[in-house]
C-alpha cells in the first residue's frame, strides 16, 4: 500500500464520527512499532516527528522523516507521515521536500494577531504546495500539569481564527497536557461540544498521553478527530528497557532490549489506536497499566 495523507485519514475519520490516532516519532523504533500497531488493529495511523524529535536527531528532519515515508509506503494500511509543533518555518519547508503530508505549524505562544499573521502565511505557503495544516488556540501546556480554563480555547476565537488563517484543523485547549506520565487528565466536553459547533475544521487533542480510555472515548463522541499522542509509548519503552536491563545486566547488544521496548510500544499504541478509533468499546479501568 502506497503512503496517505493525513488530510484523507482526517475526513475519513471525521465522516466516520470516529477518530484517527497520530503518533510521537522520536527513533525507527517507534515508528516500526507504530506502524505494525496499525497493522495488527487494521486501522489507519498517523506517524508525526516534532521539531523537538527533529532537534534530538542534530537537527537534521530528512533521514528520520525519509525512514518514515518509506515505513507508510510498505504498511498494509494507510499510514500518513506528519510534521508536528513546527515553529520555524525553514522546518516546514524541509518537511514538504522530504515528503510529509501535513504539518502542525505551531504559533500559539505569539499574541493572537500575531499567531494568526504567521500561521496565515505558512497556511498559505504550504497550501500551495498541497500540505494540509494545523495549527493550535489556547495553552494545551507542557510538563507543569493540565492548563488552568483561563488558558483554553474559547469557541467564538477559534471560530474567527480559523476563518482567519485558513488552516485545515485546529489543536485546542480542553484540559489536557504535554508529558503526563499518569493518565488522570479529565476533559472539558461541554467545551469540545461547542468549539465542535463553532469551527467547521476538524479539532485535535493534543496531550492524550494522560487522558484515560473513557475519556479518550468520550472526547472523540464530543467532537475530537486527530488525537495526538506520545509520552505513553515512551513510558512503554522505557519500562520494557529497564525491566530487561534490570533482568539481563549484562547485556550491551542495544538489540536484546531495543526489540522487548519496540514491543512493548505497540501493545500500547494497539490499544490507543482502538480506543480512539472507536473500533472497541472504551476499557472499564482507566489504562493506568499503560503507564506503570
Amino acid at each position: 500500500m502506497t503512503a496517505t495523507s493525513t488530510a484523507d485519514l482526517v475526513t475519513a475519520a471525521r465522516a466516520a464520527g470516529r477518530g484517527v490516532a497520530a503518533f510521537n516519532v522520536i527513533t525507527l523504533e517507534h515508528a516500526e512499532a507504530i506502524a505494525a500497531a496499525a497493522e495488527g488493529a487494521g486501522l489507519p495511523v498517523v506517524l508525526q516527528v516534532s521539531e523537538n524529535a527533529v532537534a534530538f536527531h542534530g537537527g537534521r528532519a530528512a533521514p528520520l522523516l525519509a525512514a518514515a515515508v518509506r515505513l507508510a509506503e510498505a504498511a498494509a494500511v494507510p499510514v500518513a507521515v506528519h510534521l508536528d509543533h513546527v515553529t520555524d518555518e525553514d522546518l516546514v519547508r524541509a518537511g514538504a521536500a522530504a515528503g510529509v503530508t501535513s504539518v502542525m505549524y505551531d504559533a500559539s505562544t505569539l499574541p493572537y494577531e500575531e499567531n494568526v499573521r504567521a500561521t496565515a502565511r505558512v497556511a498559505a505557503w504550504a497550501h500551495a504546495r498541497g500540505l494540509w495544516i494545523e495549527a493550535e488556540l489556547g495553552a494545551v501546556g507542557g510538563k507543569d500539569g493540565a492548563h488552568a480554563p483561563g488558558v483554553r480555547t474559547d469557541p467564538d476565537e477559534a471560530a474567527a481564527f480559523t476563518a482567519a488563517t485558513g488552516v485545515d484543523a485546529l489543536a485546542v485547549a480542553v484540559g489536557s497536557s504535554h508529558a503526563m506520565t499518569a493518565r488522570t487528565a479529565r476533559l472539558d466536553h461541554v467545551l469540545i461540544a461547542r468549539l465542535r459547533a463553532a469551527v467547521s475544521v476538524p479539532l485535535v487533542l493534543h496531550g492524550s498521553s494522560g487522558v484515560p480510555d473513557e475519556e479518550l472515548h468520550r472526547a472523540v463522541v464530543s467532537g475530537m478527530v486527530k488525537v495526538n499522542i506520545g509520552t505513553a509509548l515512551n513510558v512503554a519503552f522505557t519500562s520494557a528497557v529497564r525491566d530487561h536491563l534490570d533482568a539481563y545486566p549484562a547485556v550491551v547488544d542495544p538489540r536484546r532490549y531495543l526489540r522487548p521496548a519496540r514491543d512493548a510500544m505497540t501493545a500500547t499504541a494497539q490499544h490507543l489506536l482502538r480506543i480512539v478509533s472507536r473500533a472497541a468499546p472504551p476499557s472499564p479501568s482507566d489504562g493506568s497499566a499503560l503507564t506503570s
